[in-house]
């Protein structure tokens, strides 16, 4: 889990940032999971398999 103390809002289509993660994760097969209320805190949760 990433967070930050931002004004919050995060959108991928407003720039390279947030695709990039979502792009390297989906490369691992993994799932990401963003939340980014106006005004509030941004968190980014990674969900990666695991192989034993």
């Amino acid at each position: 889990m990433i967070s930050d103390d931002a004004r919050g809002g995060a959108d991928e289509r407003g720039g390279t940032g947030l695709l990039g993660v979502r792009r390297r994760v989906a490369a691992l097969d993994g799932e990401p999971a963003v939340s980014s209320p106006a005004g509030g805190l941004t968190v980014i949760v990674v969900g990666l398999p695991c192989v034993w």
